[in-house]
């Protein structure tokens, strides 16, 4: 589960990274990340499920299954880096390997366009 501090509540923390940041997107999750210079916060990550995926049981499950594995991520982002991910509708149906391969995939295309990911592997 990822601690409080590295949540994102604040609709401009939102928006600064969906508006100013990298995006990558794949069939079931798209994701933005900016890098914040001079910001010694801790990385901050946000989610943003819509009504496409489903009902609010469905939403809250996709919204837990993505918190989880990002969970394994946090690490890895660079202090004061801001990551939004946005579900996309196939996100509901996918299973949790699939779902791991394709944020595997965006979050570390998304860490080399910051240049933080130094050899393109796994993270």
């Amino acid at each position: 589960m990822l601690p409080k501090a590295a949540r994102m509540r604040r609709r401009t923390d939102f928006t600064d990274a969906i508006k100013g940041g990298s995006r990558y997107g794949r069939s079931l999750v798209v994701g933005h990340l900016i890098t914040r210079m001079g910001c010694d916060e801790p990385p901050k990550i946000g989610f943003i499920v819509s009504r496409a995926v489903g009902q609010a049981v469905v939403r809250n499950k996709v919204r837990r299954r993505l918190r989880h594995l990002m969970a394994g991520y946090l690490h890895s982002l660079p202090r004061g880096s801001l990551l939004v991910l946005r579900a996309n509708p196939r996100a509901a149906t996918a299973r949790q390997a699939e779902l791991a391969a394709e944020l595997d995939v965006v979050v570390n295309a998304l860490l080399r366009r910051q240049g933080c990911l130094r050899h393109g592997g796994a993270v």
